[in-house]
């Protein structure tokens, strides 16, 4: 369980998170939409720890994570953040290496390089192991960055929870590799020790993979919960500034937008 409690965030004269509170739970797809300037990024930043003056408190498996240290948190919780990019000529097998760091102190051990190799296998890149990062397109990048951050949690601990956090995972990734990465992240959730939280901005792949949606809306928590509840017309008027047409069908928990 990861909650957030009363999380404010203020930046000069400028309220970034304005009184927010969330409880994520385990083996469910949590997505946090919303326009541009919502806050979207800045809650996870806070969730993370990676922004720490804040209001409020966040706490994993029920410790306050003020309390934790740097490396207690990277050997629990991994991050794939924004615009993310190496400027060296790393083979992509080091790369994913990477997300092991926090879990050895000279050099990888058996446990470490067989995560690598499991979860390279888990994104389809075991056959750009040997490749220079830097030759990589965009989308290739974004897929082993997926795979590093994996890497980082790829072993239960018991009793505990693990934590993947995703800020906008999406970008520069073909639409095929968009629904090929959600249903990755479904597969995952299976092992049910897990908690994702993601930020996306496609409305309709927020509403056909998520379990929990948190609407954001200039600050503040519009609307959390089913899709079915938070992507109504009313939400979105008030958030996008658009008039929807949605097409809801229970039966088949599906939920598709279009806009006039």
């Amino acid at each position: 369980m990861l909650e957030a409690k009363n999380i404010s965030v203020q930046i000069g004269e400028k309220t970034l998170l304005n009184d927010v509170s969330e409880r994520f739970e385990p083996g469910k797809l949590n997505l946090i939409i919303g326009p541009n300037g919502a806050g979207k990024s800045t809650l996870i930043k806070v969730i993370s720890q990676q922004m720490r003056k804040h209001e409020g408190a966040v706490f994993y498996n029920g410790e306050n994570a003020q309390g934790l240290s740097e490396r207690k948190m990277a050997q629990m919780r991994a991050v794939l953040s924004q615009n993310i990019d190496l400027a060296f000529p790393m083979k992509v097998w080091e790369v994913v290496m990477m997300g092991r760091y926090p879990h050895f102190v000279e050099s990888p051990r058996q446990i470490d390089q067989q995560a690598v190799e499991e979860a390279m296998s888990f994104f389809n890149i075991t056959d750009m192991a040997e490749r220079n990062y830097l030759t990589l397109s965009g989308g290739e990048k974004q897929r082993v960055h997926f795979a590093r951050v994996l890497t980082q949690i790829w072993y239960p601990k018991e009793g505990l929870n693990r934590f993947l956090l995703l800020d906008e995972p999406l970008t520069f990734l073909d639409v095929q590799y968009q629904f090929q990465f959600m249903h990755k992240i479904r597969d995952l959730l299976k092992s049910e020790d897990l908690v994702v939280i993601g930020v996306v901005h496609d409305l309709n792949l927020a509403a056909r993979f998520g379990d929990l949606i948190c609407l954001l809306h200039q600050g503040k928590l519009l609307a959390s919960g089913a899709k079915f509840d938070v992507l109504s017309k009313e939400n979105i008027r008030t958030v996008f500034q658009l008039e929807p047409v949605l097409y809801k069908d229970e039966e088949r928990d599906l939920v598709h937008l279009f806009f006039e």
